[in-house]
């Protein structure tokens, strides 16, 4: 029997209606659309602005939608991995329950945490399980209410995140297409330069934790800028080099979307040409776990079968990689 891949064989996406446009931004702190442009690239951002939904609501939009774009039952479904940083609550995981909505009745569900990398690294995961030849159909969904942990009077973050879901349903191949090489990284180090301060078990929840806003994101971003810059492109080239492959026999460069600085000196790094980066960053900000799915759905139809993507992210903790896919069919 040929060696089993795991190859993604259907996307699908989900944003929300409502948009927070940069000239919205200036009506609530002190910026400007050509401030907030020429610093991260971003125009508007989506927002789920119902109080009674959360990443859940998005993360089952978007895996409805592959089921229906790949014609398949949620019965079939064998594992969903639910890649968030913003879960609908403790320790009640999010995703069994959006498993149980979509009527994936028999997968088991988890959620995973890496901050922006947790759906690079539900890759990794995903495709472990399916090369392990015990799982048919693995669903990875990627979904963030972000908006649930900024605070909008705080211009160093409400400018940056937004709200959005994506997902991807990997399944066996044997035509040598799928995942082929990873590398990930992380370091403790980032823990200083990117964080929510109150609400796990070193700082709980109390009056003082919420009067001080300590729920909400903070960001270091002259740091983490700095580190997500050498992290994304190092991990990049490398993977490029241990596989062959140059600036002409890569397609795709699929990064997360966080800064188009950082996409920019990324695709420098290896030397690519604009025209095959994957860039959404001007509509929908930074979604976190759903940047990369919501870049390949805005991309998938000008994606070929045997196309060499890269994808690569860098998220807090610090959390980075490169993961190298030979995608599976025709976008079109």
């Amino acid at each position: 029997m040929n060696k089993i891949t795991a190859a993604i064989t259907a996307i699908g996406s989900y944003v929300p209606e409502d948009k927070l446009t940069n000239a919205m931004l200036e009506q609530m702190v002190d910026t400007n659309d050509e401030w907030i442009y020429t610093r991260t690239g971003i125009k508007e951002r989506r927002i789920l602005k119902d109080p009674n939904k959360g990443s859940s609501f998005l993360a089952i939009q978007a895996a409805n939608e592959v089921l229906r774009k790949r014609g398949i039952d949620a019965k079939e479904i064998d594992l969903l991995i639910l890649a968030t940083a913003t879960p609908d609550m403790p320790v009640a995981l999010t995703g069994p329950y959006v498993a149980s909505e979509i009527g994936a009745t028999n997968a088991y569900a988890f959620d995973l945490q890496a901050a922006c990398c947790s759906f690079l690294f539900g890759i990794s995961m995903a495709a472990k399980y399916i090369e392990s030849g015990r799982y048919k159909k693995v669903l990875l969904v990627g979904a963030d209410k972000m908006s649930s942990i900024i605070d909008y009077t705080d211009r160093a973050t409400c400018i940056i995140f937004g709200d959005g879901a994506g997902a991807a349903l990997f399944e066996p191949n044997y035509e040598g297409l799928g995942v082929q090489d990873e590398i990930l990284k992380s370091d403790g180090v980032g823990r200083n330069y990117l964080y929510i301060k109150a609400g796990g078990s070193l700082c709980p929840t109390t009056v003082e934790t919420a009067k001080n806003k300590e729920h909400f994101v903070f960001q270091d971003g002259k740091s983490v800028f700095k580190y997500a810059v050498t992290g994304m492109a190092d991990v990049a080239e490398e993977l490029l080099k241990r596989n062959g492959l140059d600036k002409d026999s890569l397609q795709w460069l699929t990064p997360h979307q966080a800064n188009k600085r950082i996409i920019d000196a990324t695709a420098e790094r290896i030397g690519l040409a604009p025209e095959k980066v994957m860039m959404n960053i001007e509509k929908y900000g930074n979604t976190t776990s759903g940047t990369l799915i919501l870049a390949m759905s805005d991309y998938e139809h000008l994606m070929k079968k045997g196309d060499n993507v890269i994808f690569t992210a860098f998220g807090g903790g610090f959390t980075w990689g490169a993961i190298y896919v030979k995608w599976a069919y025709d976008g079109k």
